[in-house]
């Protein structure tokens, strides 16, 4: 438009850095991080990733090089969410259940300068880089990040301990800004197989979106406490590592996830905030009378993956949880949608109430759309809640792309929407509510079966504490539910009584015919395996003499 100009009055590339920088100096003496013994402000925060930019940089590295890390939720963790953007590096956070063999892989791949390793995780470490030295493939420079509530010195020769390593730095490093705010802020790796790894591509505008984004779901106010329960290695933390400092909040670190280390934070701190996957809110349910501690306040969780059961969301509220269901995936940094809830609904019976809130709801603010289609016309389900299609994303928080591979890339985009491979169906207020991924659906008779649904229904059953539903092969029709149980402590039921309880409840196609109680093999983000299920159920043999119902 005419007398208009961009200069940079009116126009800085967005980066959730300068969130830090600005809590430096309204919340300077506020807490940023607590850990055991370990306390910081955000004043001095700042000034430790200042120095952990300016000691990347001295190691030789600059704009665009990858920088590793495999560390539980600590403060050296979070640090390095700042530190090494700052340094105009792209932080790559590993999972830390892989083994020397996948970060070898992923240490090749994402061709990382410097790994960041906690002391936990060291022999890890050492079994990869063995693995790449026989390959010759160029080491990283290792950094070792010791036990700061131990008061350890423990070091390795030749290796960089973390704090000597952040006082080389110095605290007048002047921060890289992105240039262009698509510049990628951080890489991660989705699951898949160690030949083909998939690096999900990060933006500092799509992490600085996503972090605004996700503290407006969560509904955190200015100075929230928040307990780390999810990951940082996972979506980094659902961008939450950069949208705790945009609000000035308290980050309260856990090593280990356990129900007592959740309600003994949240009584000593008072937390506000937290989120999860369905298995750290059934770690908190199921947790014994001894743990349990009155909540000093309501304490706001966002949850994701699985759509939780009914009966998890009722006794999370009777404990004084508010749980807030989101749903999304690494390509949309973590949460994509949010179910909001709407006023009138609270007359609603609890029970019509919790099948409200186990649905996946409408995009947040800073994604553009979600739609349901049909993959190959690409045309939206009508709103029906009966049709099904695929979960389509398109929007500023949608992953740049996947590294080094093109193909997937486009195949991801194909059609301008980003397709999660997830099948959902629409209610007439259009809110989308999932029912399965597409290799998850089983297809029994010509009959497509929700595992969603008919898990939804076994966990009702007063002595599950856990549940799975994948395909078993079926000589008549072609596969069948097959149903993972684990039972809660004390509780006994035998696979037929749980069979009439899925008979009593859906229709007879979609109960399983199946059922195995043992435990349910999990990531370390709490989402169930359902890859090893199916092998497992395929191992077993087709059903030959099943009933026609």
């Amino acid at each position: 438009m005419e007398g208009t100009i961009r200069c940079s009055a009116n126009y800085v590339p967005l980066s959730p850095i300068s969130f830090l920088k600005r809590s430096s100096m309204v919340h300077s003496k506020r807490v940023s991080i607590v850990y055991g013994d370990v306390k910081f402000t955000w004043a001095e925060t700042y000034i430790r990733c200042i120095k952990l930019a300016s000691a990347v940089n001295q190691l030789g590295v600059s704009h665009g090089d990858v920088v590793a890390a495999l560390a539980p939720n600590i403060p050296a963790m979070y640090e390095l969410h700042f530190g090494v953007p700052m340094a105009g590096a792209v932080l790559c956070t590993l999972n830390v259940r892989h083994d020397s063999a996948m970060v070898s892989v992923l240490l090749k791949h994402s061709e990382a300068k410097v790994i960041f390793i906690d002391y936990q995780f060291l022999d890890v470490a050492k079994g990869a880089l063995q693995i790449l030295l026989k390959e010759k493939v160029k080491l990283p420079r290792l950094v070792l990040i010791p036990d700061c509530n131990a008061h350890s010195s423990t070091t390795i020769p030749e290796d960089l301990e973390y704090e000597s390593f952040l006082a080389t730095g110095r605290p007048d490093f002047e921060i890289v800004w992105p240039s262009d705010e698509w510049n990628a802020i951080a890489v991660n790796y989705t699951s898949g197989t160690t030949s083909s790894p998939k690096g999900v591509v990060y933006s500092h505008r799509g992490a600085y979106l996503n972090s605004l984004a996700a503290v407006l779901l969560n509904e955190m106010p200015s100075m929230p406490v928040y307990l780390w329960t999810v990951p940082m290695f996972h979506c980094n933390g659902w961008c939450l590592t950069w949208g705790v400092a945009a609000q000035g909040g308290t980050n309260i670190c856990l090593r280990n996830v356990t129900a007592a280390g959740i309600f003994t934070s949240i009584a000593e701190h008072k937390v506000s905030h937290m989120g999860g996957a369905p298995t750290v809110l059934n770690m908190i349910i199921n947790a014994p009378p001894s743990i349990r501690r009155p909540l000093p306040r309501k304490v706001a969780v966002m949850t994701g993956g699985a759509p939780p059961p009914p009966q998890v969301l009722f006794r999370m509220e009777e404990l004084g949880f508010a749980v807030t269901h989101s749903y999304g995936l690494t390509e949309t940094y973590g949460p994509g949608t949010v179910c909001t809830w709407k006023p009138e609904w609270s007359s609603l019976s609890p029970d019509e109430q919790a099948k409200i809130k186990a649905r996946q709801g409408l995009h947040h603010v800073g994604m553009e759309e979600v739609d349901v289609k049909d993959p190959t016309s690409m045309k939206s389900v009508p709103t029906d809640a009966k049709t099904m299609g695929e979960v389509m994303f398109r929007g500023n928080t949608v992953m740049n792309g996947y590294l080094k591979n093109a193909k997937a890339t486009e195949d991801a985009f194909k059609g301008g929407w980003f397709r999660s491979g997830d099948l959902a169906v629409k209610h007439s207020d259009g809110y989308i509510e999932l029912k399965d991924r597409a290799k998850d659906i089983i297809i029994s008779g010509g009959e497509n079966i929700s595992t969603i649904e008919v898990e939804s229904v076994i966990f009702s059953h007063p002595a599950v504490l856990d549940a799975a539903v994948v395909g078993r092969p079926d000589d008549y029709w072609g596969e069948t539910p097959c149903a993972f149980v684990k039972l809660q402590d004390g509780n006994n039921a035998t696979a037929g009584e749980v069979i009439k309880y899925c008979r009593d409840r859906l229709p007879h196609y979609m109960a399983p015919k199946t059922v195995i109680f043992d435990d349910l093999p999990k990531t370390s983000t709490g989402k169930t395996q359902k890859f090893v299920l199916r092998q497992r159920a395929k191992a077993m043999g087709s059903i030959t003499k099943t009933s026609k119902l």
